[in-house]
């Protein structure tokens, strides 16, 4: 079986939840003996989609990597005309959709041309939004999976999409959540399809040394109000008024809007794979605060160290992963964020408890064996079928 994968950027310096999997996927199946290659654009940033890296041919973790140079990132006028479109999307004509398509970059043709033509069996489409997956899975069809990291936002309801979905050969899901979406939005009951989610990385030695010498709370991610930032620091600054008392926030990974400056939040930025599974490892308790995730790794690596959750309960992934696993639970206002939080700091033996109902939850599911064997087993159906 040969298989690529295609997505927008790609490389161990790429943040984003779509490119990791991707890139643990393609290094996991060539490990497994399988050919695995990848088709992607030489940007690195998804807010310009600019040329940072020379296009050509690589090797990186053991995966064969095709970058091609894109005849062009993001327009300017991208957010004001999405702004607009988005406001009322099912009522944009297709020309509407393509055109905002075509804005939001990375427009790159010779991508496209070089997937079709190479000889794999199977193309693997990262995520739904963008260029090449629009215009890459009609052009492959039946060859063609798409992994689409849904969610319940504006962009899935342009016009471009219905054909996107309905032209895949298979659809890999994070989530059952997210099947439901994707079938009460496009009807494709029929298709090949598996939920999947993704494969847990655990780093064999974490680093302590960053860890605060008191009992905090960490959500790891992008700090950035989008992504529930500025909701949970301000309900744990409330928290703090209410309940005077040791208990810390450390926020980790990218800054793009800082939290309020109080001695209670620790902000360390990005920091590398020790460290970060030293954080989640020390802590009270993982807080994922953003309610629009398709998966949340994050989520997943708490529990695959037996640590409780709290999530937004507004996410109706990673909600769903709490009440399959029973490894956490959910907060939809400070009220609920109040009770939550007094629960898991007062109570121990629940927090125990709930990380090895998680812990479970992670092993049956999510370990890499598990999810290697799966994709296997229905890549294979797919090609068959193709």
């Amino acid at each position: 079986m040969r298989l690529a994968f295609v997505v927008p950027r790609y490389g161990a310096g790429v943040l984003g939840g779509a490119e990791t999997a991707a890139r643990q996927l393609a290094e996991r199946l060539v490990a497994a003996g399988w050919r695995s290659e990848v088709f992607t654009t030489c940007a690195t940033d998804a807010m310009t989609w600019e040329d940072a890296l020379p296009p050509g041919t690589a090797t990186e973790g053991g995966v064969t990597v095709h970058r091609l140079a894109s005849a062009k990132g993001r327009d300017p006028g991208f957010h004001p005309y999405s702004g607009r479109l988005l406001a009322s999307p099912e009522a944009a004509t297709r020309a509407e959709a393509e055109r905002w398509i075509d804005l939001q970059g990375p427009i790159c043709p010779d991508l496209v041309e070089a997937v079709a033509s190479s000889e794999a069996d199977i193309v693997a489409f990262y995520p739904y939004l963008y260029y090449p997956t629009v215009k890459g899975v009609p052009r492959l069809s039946h060859r063609a999976v798409l992994h689409a990291a849904a969610h319940d936002e504006a962009p899935l309801r342009l016009p471009v999409f219905p054909e996107v979905f309905a032209s895949a050969g298979g659809l890999v899901f994070h989530t059952h959540t997210e099947r439901a979406l994707v079938q009460r939005l496009f009807g494709l009951a029929e298709r090949p399809q598996i939920v999947l989610g993704l494969g847990v990385e655990r780093h064999a030695q974490a680093d302590p040394g960053a860890v605060p010498d008191r009992p905090y709370l960490v959500c790891i991610g992008r700090v950035d109000g989008p992504k529930g930032a500025d909701a949970l620091a301000k309900a744990f600054l409330a928290y703090k008024r209410r309940r005077p008392g040791s208990i810390a926030l450390v926020f980790v990974g990218p800054v793009v809007d800082t939290p309020p400056a109080h001695p209670d939040i620790v902000v360390t930025g990005p920091v590398d794979e020790p460290t970060k599974w030293g954080l989640i490892e020390g802590a009270t308790a993982l807080v994922s605060p953003s309610a629009l995730e398709s998966f949340s790794l994050v989520v997943v690596e708490a529990w695959s160290a037996g640590i409780p959750v709290m999530v937004n309960g507004r996410c109706d992934p990673t909600r769903e992963h709490c009440e399959r696993s029973g490894g956490g639970a959910w907060f939809t206002d400070y009220a609920s964020f109040e009770v939550l939080l007094d629960r898991i700091l007062a109570d121990a033996p629940l927090r125990r408890a709930l990380g090895e109902a998680g812990r479970r939850y992670v092993e049956a599911n999510f370990t890499w064996p598990v999810v290697i064997q799966r994709y296997q087993r229905f890549v294979s159906q797919v090609a068959n079928r193709a």
